[in-house]
């Protein structure tokens, strides 16, 4: 439902700042439930503060039409960082894969756990890790974005039981039957992008999305080992868990799983940093000699080209 443009954002004293501005798609922009979606998601990033996280500055409007004000990531998504690997013939480190995902498990208990400012849990399920939504700086950080159908208290306007939330092949098996998801939902999804990265394909998805959600909720979870031998048997047994179709057999908590993700990267070794996945990157994207992202964002329209601080 959205389109994300990069822009400059200018201030006093020759202030210039780049950032990035999202909005709704022109042929949405004047449906209700679409504007109360994305309002929705500003109210709810707005407070979301975090290293893993991209972060929201501004909710304005111009023409009659919402946009945000958003960090702009110099870098890729995860699912263009994977087509690259497949241009090029590689696969990604298993050691970098698993941190990678520890990463994104740093930012989903951030959020998992926000209170508002009345120590009210907001219960956030984000219903939507899928690679897309997961940006590679080329600086080596790793961040989650897009809340556009996460779920809190007080900010759900899909309501469950009658959407399917999320992409079919990243679903977890409760929202793929219409149940009510929590905080474990997201987990089963990032154990899906898991594998996915270090396959180089996701294994449940199918060429229709029924039948995709069908893989998701009945689909005989392999041994991922036999797929790919440099997976140990400790990442092994994280992968499973994540996958665990019964949600009290999961990960309870996005902070366990990062926990077990960290114990296996650095309990007996020295692991893989934000400086070694940088390095990585530039080496995957040495022939572009330039930083900026081999998929260049689209014009931004005139009218809203730079943003003027207003305060």
């Amino acid at each position: 439902m959205g389109v994300v443009y990069e822009a400059v954002q200018r201030g006093a004293g020759q202030f210039r700042k780049v950032v990035a501005i999202k909005l709704i798609r022109e042929e949405y922009s004047s449906i209700e439930e679409f504007q109360k979606n994305f309002i929705g998601e500003a109210r709810l990033v707005a407070d979301l503060i975090h290293t893993n996280i991209v972060q929201t500055y501004h909710l304005g409007q111009i023409g009659g039409q919402y946009f945000m004000t958003m960090e702009y990531v110099t870098g890729v998504n995860l699912e263009q960082f994977m087509e690259r690997h497949a241009e090029e013939g590689r696969t990604l480190p298993v050691d970098l894969a698993a941190f990678i995902i520890s990463r994104v498990c740093r930012g989903l208990a951030y959020a998992h756990t926000k209170r508002d400012r009345d120590e009210r849990l907001l219960g956030i399920v984000h219903r939507d890790v899928n690679p897309k939504n997961v940006m590679l700086a080329y600086e080596g950080d790793v961040k989650l974005t897009d809340f556009g159908i996460a779920k809190a208290l007080d900010l759900m306007y899909n309501e469950e039981g009658k959407v399917i939330p999320g992409k079919d092949e990243y679903i977890s098996p409760e929202g793929a039957s219409y149940a009510v998801t929590d905080a474990r939902s997201d987990l089963f999804s990032l154990g899906i992008v898991l594998t996915e990265i270090l396959l180089g394909k996701n294994v449940f998805r199918a060429t229709n999305r029924l039948e995709s959600r069908r893989n998701i909720l009945t689909m005989p979870i392999p041994q991922f080992a036999t797929l790919r031998p440099e997976i140990d048997p400790k990442l092994e047994a994280i992968i499973q868990r994540a996958l665990q179709r019964d949600r009290t057999k999961r990960y309870q908590t996005a902070f366990e799983m990062m926990t077990d993700l960290e114990m296996y990267l650095y309990s007996d070794r020295y692991g893989p940093t934000n400086e070694k996945l940088a390095v990585y990157i530039r080496d995957l994207y040495q022939q572009d000699n330039s930083s900026r992202s081999p998929i260049p964002p689209p014009q931004l329209p005139p009218r809203i080209s730079t943003l003027e601080n207003q305060r």
